[in-house]
């Protein structure tokens, strides 16, 4: 969830994230690649690039910090995640665990969330996810006595998804002629779960509908209610989280600190400030370097985009360029994802207070998801469908060396860009009364929202700042302020340009768009993107 900080940052190296200053050191040397975009994606192909093949890497990101949704942002005394809630998968053993530990080398450590990691409240109910999958289903059972069987059938639905979708994603890194023999096959079994929408599927499974809103309370961490989001979706995500969840200890902005001396060991760089404007192809069509918004051209045999893969095609490549129009088209026929409103909070802490939680909540007005959703859209001033309240001070145990007696929670809801783009031509920090005054409205109902949810923050608050779709379309480069991407539809799966190889030789698509949203899925698209380059499957371990 993306807002930038506003203080100066003076010196080449930014505090608390890796990279260096364009402007200040601008490249020197040959690269055997280029990363454009330094989020989660870009990073993990870099480092992979540098651990498994010893290329030189250059990462050229457009802001002044690196790390994309992984970065943190400041202000006195506070400092929040914009992107990193919570990450499944981080157990000792887990494959997702493995390829982190792999690119960080081992730097990065990961908190342990409590057993019930995540809350689901729907009017006032509250449903507790407990970390094991047989715990979970078991405790769901309890919940709903009379649907032991559905539940079961549910948790099946959801391995076996996710179980398939290990080819599909594998099938992305295939040579073209041999994704074109093997690649109906590798993909047929997850998209026959893909295709269906997640209330499709649990409407086949059982009547009730409190069930089905407890089963997708966690619909806002691909940014769909359950009749528009692809099932094959929500199983990603929910199979993700059966084991429970973690957080990075030092907070999200050590992800980034910890990839860096890997790719810069091999002689690779990470340098901010540094923004793409075109994509360079040679007279044979092949991508062979970039053109920075200063007119400096940089050179390399190998470009990985990490820009989003509309961004890609639509504003980095020539006009000209081999398949971009089909490609664009295809990719337009996804809907962008919803934006969304995040409002920062920072709180004083009296010496040994206990924090103001640590499990996350889910907020819902009631079980109709996709209703709620609609009302909300079509009017500002109808509840909120979907409120996510997490406690990032509380999962990292470091969090009080750096910033004794302060605690921070982060309230976050879904916004259409639509109710802010008459204000996208605006200045940031300068957008005018009428925005200001629309932003303090939501911020302030955020805030009554919190205070009746967490009734102990009351009269602790020192701090709030709001963020909106605009804050994501300035800082981030999404045309829309989509926090997602490609919104996670079942067209989404369908489409062939959400790959990491892309229509030109020599360009690849790193990052989210090129796997699935989230921190750990835009891992596994730089690790699929970094092995359709070696052409060797990346995941699998060496």
């Amino acid at each position: 969830m993306l807002l930038m900080s506003t203080l100066a940052l003076a010196p080449d190296t930014i505090p608390g994230n890796s990279g260096v200053s364009y402007k200040q050191h601008p490249p020197e040397g040959e690269f055997d690649a280029i990363v454009i975009g330094s989020g989660m994606g870009g990073l993990a192909s870099a480092a992979l690039l540098a651990q498994r093949a010893g290329k030189r890497v250059l990462v050229l990101e457009r802001h002044y910090t690196a790390g994309g949704f992984t970065h943190v942002f400041h202000r006195p005394g506070y400092e929040w995640d914009v992107g990193v809630h919570y990450i499944g998968q981080m157990g000792a053993g887990a494959p997702m665990r493995a390829l982190f530990d792999e690119i960080t080398e081992g730097r990065l450590k990961w908190n342990a969330m409590p057993e019930v990691y995540d809350r689901i409240r729907i009017g006032n109910r509250c449903y507790d996810f407990v970390s094991g999958a047989e715990r979970f289903a078991e405790r769901m059972r309890e919940y709903f006595p009379r649907d032991g069987a559905a539940i079961g059938r549910y948790m099946n639905e959801v391995r076996d998804a996710a179980r398939a979708s290990r080819l599909f994603f594998a099938e992305k890194v295939l040579p073209a002629p041999l994704a074109r023999l093997a690649g109906p096959l590798l993909r047929r079994r997850f998209l026959g779960f893909a295709r269906r929408t997640t209330g499709e599927t649990l409407a086949r499974l059982t009547n009730n509908r409190e069930l089905i809103a407890v089963l997708t309370g966690q619909w806002g961490d691909y940014g769909l209610p359950p009749g528009q989001s692809s099932f094959g979706m929500h199983a990603t995500i929910a199979e993700h989280y059966l084991e429970g969840a973690f957080y990075p200890v030092g907070g999200a902005s050590r992800i980034a600190g910890s990839i860096a001396p890997a790719i810069e060991r091999a002689g690779g760089r990470i340098l901010v400030g540094a923004e793409v404007e075109q994509i360079l192809l040679d007279a044979h069509d092949r991508a062979v370097g970039v053109r920075m918004a200063d007119g400096r051209e940089l050179r390399a045999p190998l470009i990985l985009s990490d820009a989003g893969a509309w961004n890609t095609y639509a504003r980095l490549l020539p006009p000209d360029a081999p398949g971009r129009a089909q490609a664009l088209e295809e990719i337009e026929r996804v809907p962008n994802s919803i934006g969304h409103l995040c409002l920062y909070v920072g709180l004083r802490r009296d010496p040994g207070e206990p924090e103001f939680g640590d499990t996350n909540l889910w907020i819902y007005p009631s079980a109709d998801h996709d209703g709620n959703l609609a009302r909300y859209t079509a009017d500002p001033e109808q509840p909120f469908p979907s409120l996510f309240i997490s406690f990032p001070s509380a999962k990292d145990p470091d969090f009080a060396q750096r910033h004794p007696g302060r605690a921070t929670i982060e309230v976050v809801t879904v916004a259409p860009y639509g109710w802010f783009k008459r204000w996208a031509d605006t200045r940031w920090k300068r957008r005018g009364p009428d925005y200001d005054a629309f932003k303090q409205s939501l911020a302030a109902r955020l805030r009554t929202e919190l205070e009746r949810q967490v009734p102990a923050v009351r009269g602790k608050i020192e701090y709030c700042e709001l963020s909106t779709p605009l804050s994501t379309r300035q800082f981030a480069n999404y045309l829309q302020g989509q926090v997602y991407g490609p919104a996670c539809t079942p067209e989404r799966f369908r489409a062939r340009a959400l790959s990491p190889r892309t229509t030109v030789r020599n360009l690849y698509l790193t990052g989210a768009d090129a796997a699935v949203p989230g921190v750990t899925g835009a891992l596994a698209g730089g690790a699929l993107a970094a092995s359709a380059v070696l052409r060797r499957n990346l995941m699998a371990g060496r």
